[in-house]
């Protein structure tokens, strides 16, 4: 089961980052950085927050505006990545920019909700080590990108609780999320210590 579902994971990862190199290529002949992007990408996911401050003036209006935003800047989040990539312009400080802003964005749709004050706190805490534990794990010569609750499913799970909170979807997301969240980081400590053990024998 765990194979098949890794098997899943890699075939939509491949796919999305295929993508995003081909919806580049005009990207890559432009002034356009992929700093620019991440910049952006990260913009909209704060707007997205703010506008789901107004959602007792129509829930489904604001709830799901937000959720094309926060949709928006998360592909942009993607096309940084793929144009650094596509036009050789990787650099580490872009890599360090987009990581940590990408917790930024999550943080920032997520900061509002009181309704579930621990589980928020908990949802945001685990995103930030599911991407502390990669970042360690990579410094050390590992890999640590496993898991089950990776960016793109952080951002499917995010914007399925916007489009549904009119329907008071959105506390469970978040319950989800922190969920799937601390999983992945127990699955990635593990994941760094099976690595070792191996390199040792």
């Amino acid at each position: 089961m765990t194979t098949r579902a890794a098997a899943i994971k890699h075939g939509y990862t491949t796919g999305a980052r295929s993508l995003a190199s081909r919806s580049v290529t005009g990207l890559i002949r432009t002034r356009i950085t992929p700093n620019m992007l991440t910049a952006t990408g990260v913009s909209l996911c704060v707007l997205a927050a703010v506008i789901v401050l107004f959602e007792n003036q129509n829930e489904i209006l604001f709830y799901w505006l937000a959720a094309v935003v926060f949709v928006i800047g998360s592909l942009l989040d993607i096309l940084d990545g793929a144009l650094a990539r596509a036009g050789g312009k990787t650099t580490p400080f872009g890599a360090f920019l987009d990581s940590t802003t990408d917790r930024v964005g999550e943080a920032a749709m997520l900061h509002h909700h009181l309704v579930f004050v621990a589980v928020t706190v908990l949802a945001v805490a685990g995103s930030i080590l599911v991407s502390y534990t990669r970042a360690k794990a990579e410094a050390l010569g590992l890999r640590g990108d496993v898991g089950i609750g990776s960016r793109a499913e952080r951002v499917i799970v995010i914007t399925a609780g916007l489009v549904l909170a009119p329907w008071g979807v959105l506390p469970w997301a978040l319950t989800l999320l922190a969920c799937t969240a601390w999983v992945t980081v127990a699955q990635r400590v593990l994941y760094v210590r099976k690595q070792l053990m191996e390199a040792q024998q």
